[in-house]
């Protein structure tokens, strides 16, 4: 049995990010994220399951209101999401932001910075070449000069974050190696053992939930493992037919592994069917 949450199941992310006793964690994480002049000196949450008939993608998805420590406010829309069209949905989701931000009567369409923030445990990326862990995007122009300043859009997907404990060099760094590991924790490691994670490997102890608690969490995990099965389906799938396209067309057993990430094995049973 794991010792602590699963941080990408919708409880778990709550837990850890969505609730006012712990909203140090979740200010200490973005502002690894953020830059300089927009560090957050305080933030509330607001309206975080508020779009109607989307309320069930909603539920990890949270509007932030932030206060930075030089005093102006911005947005944080921050999400955790397993979903299909995840790039269309990510730009549909920061309208609402944008919208909510319109006044009544006379208004001059001057908006508040809005980051979109987005935590991922799978690869939206399809092709290699092209795959980041951490992608920091914004409105640019053909020449790549910054268009629009207060729209911004960090992803991190996680299963492309390989540090090693060792490899670990920044606050940024210890927060993802968190992430990404915490449900496979046994103890704190010493590099993460400073007041902030001590909170966080707390809040995360599934010793330390309620007997409700524990059972939604274990609920939502099931929901998580049905989503996450669902999703690697229909990855493979692609996968494999990307395989047989570049079987039919002549190339190598090993060139197609590698262009698809399938064991040679599995290239190997593809091409005996194919030549049946």
């Amino acid at each position: 049995m794991a010792k602590y949450i699963n941080p990408y199941t919708d409880f778990g992310f709550k837990k850890l990010f969505g609730e006012e006793a712990n909203k140090d964690l979740l200010i200490d994480f973005l502002n690894q994220l953020l830059p300089n002049y927009h560090q957050i000196a305080d933030l509330s949450f607001r309206n975080p399951e508020k779009l109607g008939e989307f309320e069930a993608e909603r539920k990890a998805i949270f509007d932030i209101h932030c206060q930075a420590i030089s005093g102006e406010s911005f947005i944080v829309e921050m999400q955790k999401a397993k979903i299909r069209y995840f790039k269309d949905r990510s730009l549909f989701y920061v309208t609402f932001p944008i919208r909510d931000q319109a006044i009544k009567g006379e208004w001059n369409f001057k908006l508040e910075p809005i980051y979109f923030v987005a935590i991922l445990d799978f690869e939206y990326d399809e092709e290699e070449e092209l795959r980041k862990f951490r992608r920091d995007v914004a409105l640019k122009d053909q020449d790549g000069d910054l268009f629009f300043d207060k729209l911004h859009f960090k992803f991190l997907q996680m299963p492309l974050f390989k540090k090693t404990e060792k490899e670990l060099l920044t606050k940024f760094d210890k927060w993802c190696f968190f992430l990404k590991n915490l449900e496979n924790f046994a103890e704190i490691p010493s590099i993460l053992n400073e007041p902030i994670f001590q909170k966080a490997f707390d809040t995360a102890e599934l010793a330390n939930l309620s007997a409700e608690q524990r059972t939604i969490y274990e609920e939502n995990l099931i929901d998580y493992w049905g989503m996450k099965s669902a999703l690697d389906t229909a990855i493979e799938d692609k996968q494999i037919e990307i395989a047989k396209n570049a079987i039919l067309k002549g190339f190598d057993n090993q060139v197609v592994a590698d262009i698809t990430g399938l064991p040679i094995a599995e290239i190997e049973k593809l091409c005996l069917r194919l030549k049946k």
